[in-house]
């Protein structure tokens, strides 16, 4: 047994339907044995309780759920930074080269290993992965996801048009190389399996028959494309698919809208598809940085919460701007701000919903993991800025719980997380500076 003694913060409710939804506890402490976390409470509690356990003290720093991100790309991390384009040119010139060199399996798994370092340095500690056009690509990010200690939802990228000729496939080979992994992954560990066909505009209805089938024979796994995130895109699926009312029904009609379905971005949706995916229980995963980056749009999440559609929070390296959730958080209250009425007012509480609980509920994770109720792993991202830096300044001299949860997203980065945990194991430690070390 342990007691991890530190300022806590999380939110096993829901803040856009419950006012108290975050919790805060000073001087708190969590019971954690196994792995699991047994009790949250005020510290001199659970000290009394429990005199024997020993103290983990994390004073000075704020112990946070770890992040769930719900869309982002393994092939992707090498080639950040691509502005100035529009989604569609930014797939063609800056994207797709880099995706068919995961061909080789030595290079994808040099940049499977680079892209789950930058997942647990920034403390995301579950995430939805889009993976690699190549089933051995996707073995060698399992493997190494599997030595990393992070649970992933991963799955091969499908398509059969419109891509690089060498990223396509056949909806066979896409069945019979999806199921192979999902028997291989698909609940291996603390890895899961998503079916991943690209998007509509390069997957046919013959692929994504094949996409259908393999959630029909293998219940558990779970759905993740793009839907609606630019207006060009959306004319050219409308193209491809005449008989659609929509970009919703080329999924829909396939059967592949469903509660274990994450759809990323819908920026441009329309009021049908947001009934529907309320109805069938679908998330839409907002990725507010590449939204900014590549011109895509404001995502108007209150007509989301209004229709009743789940909504989490992606990151979408690397299309977005960087592996951080706090950068997330931030950058979509930002972009509520500039919507003006037709926003949806944020405070800290929401920010760190969608960035933790609303994650693992996309998932159907929520038993497992996004804050810290008895029984759930102890998933946790501890966060404690460098001495002298601006955000040790403000978090010393907040006034309360908020505010400082507030400094966190708006000043916090990858160089303020101190240590990560999965499951009760540490799957990250910053590297010691040289005032911490004395030198």
């Amino acid at each position: 047994m342990k007691l991890y003694r530190a300022t806590l913060m999380h939110t096993p409710g829901n803040p856009f339907d419950a006012p108290d939804a975050l919790h805060i506890l000073d001087d708190g402490a969590l019971l954690v044995e196994g792995g699991r976390i047994l009790a949250a409470s005020p510290y001199p509690d659970l000290r009394g309780a429990h005199p024997r356990a020993e103290v983990v003290d994390l004073r000075g720093g704020v112990l946070l759920p770890g992040f769930v991100d719900t869309h982002v790309h393994y092939p992707q991390v090498r080639v950040l930074g691509g502005l100035g384009m529009g989604l569609l040119e930014w797939l063609d010139r800056n994207t797709l080269p880099e995706e068919a060199r995961l061909a080789d399996a030595t290079y994808a798994g040099a940049v499977a290993r680079e892209f789950l370092s930058a997942l647990a340095a920034n403390g995301t500690t579950t995430a939805l992965v889009f993976g690699s056009h190549y089933a051995a690509a996707m073995d060698a990010f399992f493997g190494e996801a599997a030595r990393s200690g992070l649970r992933v939802v991963a799955g091969q990228v499908v398509s059969d048009r419109l891509l690089r000729p060498e990223l396509h496939t056949t909806p066979e080979r896409a069945y019979a190389e999806g199921k192979a992994l999902i028997e291989r992954w698909h609940g291996t560990g603390r890895a899961l399996y998503a079916v991943t066909p690209r998007f509509a505009l390069s997957a046919s209805e013959g692929v994504l028959d094949a996409c259908a089938a393999l959630t029909g024979e293998f219940p558990g796994v779970r759905f993740t494309s793009h839907i609606n995130e630019n207006p060009r895109e959306i004319e050219v699926v409308r193209g491809l698919f005449p008989g659609a009312r929509d970009y919703l029904d080329t999924y829909e009609r396939a059967g592949l809208v469903t509660r274990h379905s994450v759809l990323a971005h819908n920026v441009h949706p329309t009021g049908r598809e947001l009934d529907v995916m309320a109805a069938r229980g679908c998330t839409a995963a907002h990725c507010p940085c590449s939204n900014s980056s590549l011109g895509s749009g404001l995502f108007p999440l209150r007509r989301h919460l209004e229709a009743g559609v789940h909504v989490s929070l992606g990151t979408d390296v690397g299309g977005g701007t960087g592996f951080s959730m706090l950068k997330e958080g931030l950058q979509a209250y930002f972009m509520q701000q500039l919507l003006g009425e037709a926003g949806q007012p944020l405070a800290p509480a929401h920010l760190l919903y969608l960035a933790t609980r609303a994650g693992a509920q996309a998932l159907d994770l929520h038993d497992r993991t996004g804050d810290f109720g008895a029984g759930k792993a102890f998933d946790a991202v501890y966060l404690r800025p460098p001495g002298g830096s601006t955000l040790a300044t403000v978090l010393r001299h907040a006034e309360s719980g908020e505010r400082a949860l507030a400094a966190l997203f708006t000043l916090g980065t990858q160089a303020d997380v101190a240590r990560v945990w999965v499951e009760g194991d540490q799957v990250y430690e910053r590297p010691a500076t040289p005032s911490e070390v004395g030198v």
